[in-house]
C-alpha cells in the first residue's frame, strides 16, 4: 500500500483538497477552538450569570440569572432553556394519572419492547458498549469497524467517499451523516416514516442540520448549549452558582508572563493553566517558571480568558450522572488514571478509570454525590437535561474535594459506569438519559436509586486502560490485535482467546476485553488511540501508581501491534482521543 495515502480513523481517504474552514485545535476529538458566541469574559459575565472577576480575585458573588439567558444575550438567538427544559405538569393529580411507566421495572420492559429506531453515531461504539442489549432496535453507526464485521448491531460504511481532513469527532459524525450508505441504512430502518433518534459523543450545529435533513432527532440539548457548558471558564462560574467548590483560581486573560504572575500572585508559584476547550490534558499547562510558560505562551495568550489555578497535590476521580425531570441520578465515584507515560504522551492526560468498593472514604463519596446533585440541579435550572460527567480533584494535603471539569455528554468513563453491578441491577445510566427523549410520562424514585447506587455492596471491581501511541513518530500499522477476549499466561504473554462484543465476558483477572481502534493500514501518530483494554480488578496501587499487572497488560497488548516508520507522512490534523 502506498504509504502516502493514509487509511486511518484520522486521515484515511482524505481528499487532497484542504478544508477551507478555520482550523481548530482538537483533543479527545473535541475541537478546542474558542467559540466567541458562547464564551463570556468576566466583564460580560457580570451582568448575566455571575458578577465579574477582577484581576487577582478568585471568588465572585453569584447572580440569579440563568445560563440560558447568557446564550440568548451573547448570540441573540432564542433561549436554549425554552427548547430543552422538561415540560411542567399541570398538577400533581394529573401527573399521577398520566404516568405510562411506574418505576424501573416498567422502564426496563418498555425499552425491551421499543419500536423506535435508536442510534449511537460516532467514531467507535466504545462509549455505549452494550446499549443494544438493553434496548430493542438500538444500533451503532461508526466510522471505525472495531469488530471486523462480527458485531451484529454495528454498521460501518464499506466504501470511503472523498472528504476533507478530519479535525475532530464532529467532522467524523458529519461525514457519516452525509454518506450514502448511512443514509440508506437509516431510511430502510425507518418506522411509519420516522427516521428515529440518535446520540452522538460530539456534535455541532452542522451535525444538527444534517440530522434534521435525515429526520433524526438528536437526544441531547442543543450543540450551542453544550459548547457553552463545555467551556471550562463558564463551568467554573456555574460551579460557584451551584455551591460547588473549585480549586483556588482566577479567571483572566493573559498578556505575557509578567501579567500572568500579577493576576495570580495569591495562588503561589506552582500553577496550572487551562484554556476554555480541550481535554485529556492536551490543553492543560503546568507552569512554575518563565521557561515553562513560554512553551505554551502562544496558546495561552490567544484566549480571551483562561483558568489559572493553584497547583495542588491531587488525585483524580470521575463521576457520571443524569439530569431527569424527577431529579439527578448519580452513579458511584470512580478513580481516574492520569498522565501515565506508559499510556499517554500528555502530562495530566486522562488514560483510564477504575471502579471498586471502598475506593474512597465514606465522607469523600458522600461529598462527591452531594456536589454532583447540586451541579445537576443547577444544570436543570439552566435548561440542560440528560447525561453528564464531572471530574473531581481530591487534595492530598487537606482532604478537600474540588470540581475539575464538566463534560456535558457521555464520556470515556461511560463504559465503566454502565456495566457495573449497580447499573445491571436497575438500568444503565444511558437508559434514563434516552428516556427523557422518548415522549413517555414516567414515575421514578430518584432518591431510592441514588441510595442503592451508593451502597458499596452494589459495586464490583473493573478497570479500563486507554492505550495511545506515545512516541512522537508516524508509523504505518502492518499488524494489529483483534477485538475480543484475550488471556494472559504466567509468562506475561497474551493470546487471543475468543470473539466477544462485551466486557462482561471477562471471567477473571487473567482475561481482558480489548477494543481495537487502530488496525492494519492505519497510521499511528503521537496521541493516537490504539485501543481500550478492560479487565476485572484494579490496575493501580493504593498510592495511585500503575501496578505490575497493568504494566504487563500494557506491554503485552502493545507487542501485538507491528508497524513501520514513515518519514514522509504529514501528521494528521485530528489529534487527541476518539473515545472521550
Amino acid at each position: 500500500m502506498d504509504s502516502k495515502k493514509p487509511n486511518t480513523p484520522n486521515s484515511k481517504g482524505a481528499a487532497d483538497k484542504k478544508s477551507s474552514t478555520t482550523k481548530a485545535k482538537s483533543t479527545s476529538g473535541a475541537k478546542t477552538q474558542k467559540n466567541k458566541s458562547t464564551t463570556l469574559n468576566s466583564k460580560e459575565f457580570k451582568d448575566t450569570v455571575a458578577s465579574g472577576t477582577p484581576e487577582g480575585k478568585t471568588k465572585t458573588q453569584n447572580s440569579p440569572k440563568k445560563i440560558a439567558g447568557n446564550i440568548k444575550k451573547v448570540t441573540s438567538k432564542t433561549s436554549l432553556a425554552k427548547n430543552n427544559t422538561p415540560k411542567k405538569k399541570a398538577s400533581a393529580k394529573k401527573e399521577t394519572a398520566n404516568y405510562e411507566l411506574r418505576g424501573v421495572s416498567d422502564i426496563r420492559r418498555s425499552f425491551h419492547k421499543n419500536e423506535e429506531p435508536l442510534y449511537f453515531i460516532s467514531a467507535t461504539n466504545f462509549n455505549l458498549l452494550g446499549a443494544d442489549e438493553w434496548i430493542k432496535g438500538f444500533k451503532f453507526i461508526t466510522y471505525i469497524e472495531c469488530f471486523d464485521g462480527l458485531h451484529p448491531n454495528v454498521f460501518s460504511p464499506k466504501q470511503e467517499i472523498p472528504h476533507d481532513d478530519f479535525e475532530g469527532i464532529e467532522d467524523i459524525n458529519n461525514y457519516l451523516l452525509q454518506h450514502p450508505e448511512v443514509q440508506d441504512y437509516i431510511k430502510t430502518r425507518s418506522v411509519d416514516g420516522r427516521a428515529g433518534k440518535a446520540m452522538f459523543l460530539m456534535f455541532n450545529e452542522k451535525t444538527e442540520e444534517l440530522a434534521e435533513k435525515l429526520g433524526l432527532e438528536i437526544m441531547f440539548p442543543k450543540a450551542e448549549m453544550r459548547t457553552f457548558l463545555d467551556n471550562k471558564v463558564n463551568t467554573n462560574r456555574i460551579a460557584e452558582r451551584a455551591g460547588v467548590a473549585c480549586v483556588p483560581n482566577v479567571l483572566s486573560n493573559v498578556k505575557d508572563y509578567e501579567h500572568m504572575r500579577k493576576v495570580s500572585k495569591h495562588l503561589g508559584n506552582e500553577l496550572v493553566i487551562q484554556t476554555p476547550f480541550g481535554d485529556s490534558g492536551h490543553t492543560t499547562f503546568f507552569i512554575s517558571n518563565e521557561e515553562e510558560y513560554q512553551k505554551y505562551a502562544e496558546e495561552i495568550e490567544a484566549e480571551d480568558e483562561v483558568k489559572i489555578m493553584k497547583r495542588i497535590r491531587c488525585r483524580g476521580s470521575a463521576i457520571e450522572a443524569c439530569v431527569t425531570r424527577h431529579g439527578t441520578i448519580v452513579a458511584p465515584l470512580m478513580t481516574e488514571l492520569v498522565g501515565f507515560q506508559e499510556l499517554t504522551p500528555y502530562e495530566g492526560g486522562w488514560c483510564g478509570n477504575e471502579i471498586y468498593p471502598n475506593a474512597f472514604t465514606p465522607e469523600l463519596r458522600q461529598k462527591a454525590i452531594e456536589n454532583t446533585q447540586l451541579f445537576g440541579d443547577q444544570l436543570r435550572e439552566e435548561g440542560y437535561k440528560g447525561y453528564f460527567e464531572l471530574d473531581f480533584l481530591i487534595d492530598q494535603d487537606n482532604g478537600e474535594i474540588y470540581l475539575g471539569e464538566l463534560n456535558p455528554r457521555v464520556t470515556g468513563a461511560s463504559s465503566i459506569t454502565n456495566h457495573a453491578v449497580f447499573a445491571l441491577a436497575d438500568a444503565p445510566l444511558f437508559v434514563f438519559h434516552i428516556l427523557e427523549w422518548m415522549d413517555i410520562e414516567y414515575e421514578l424514585d430518584i432518591e431510592a436509586i441514588n441510595k442503592r447506587w451508593s451502597n458499596q455492596e452494589n459495586l464490583d471491581g473493573w478497570s479500563q486502560l486507554i492505550v495511545k501511541h506515545t512516541d512522537d513518530t508516524i508509523e504505518y500499522v502492518t499488524e494489529s490485535p483483534k477485538s475480543g477476549i484475550w488471556r494472559m499466561f504466567d509468562t506475561g504473554h497474551i493470546q487471543f482467546d475468543r470473539m466477544d462484543t462485551h466486557r462482561r465476558a471477562v471471567e477473571n483477572e487473567n482475561e481482558a476485553f480489548f477494543l481495537r481502534i487502530s488496525k492494519k493500514g492505519d497510521y499511528l501518530y503521537e496521541g493516537a488511540d490504539m485501543g481500550i483494554l478492560v479487565t476485572r480488578g484494579r490496575m493501580m496501587t493504593d498510592d495511585f501508581k500503575l501496578n505490575n499487572r497493568a504494566k504487563h497488560w500494557i506491554k503485552a497488548i502493545r507487542s501485538q501491534f507491528k508497524s513501520e516508520m514513515v518519514e514522509d507522512k504529514k501528521k494528521p490534523k485530528l489529534t487527541g482521543s476518539l473515545t472521550k
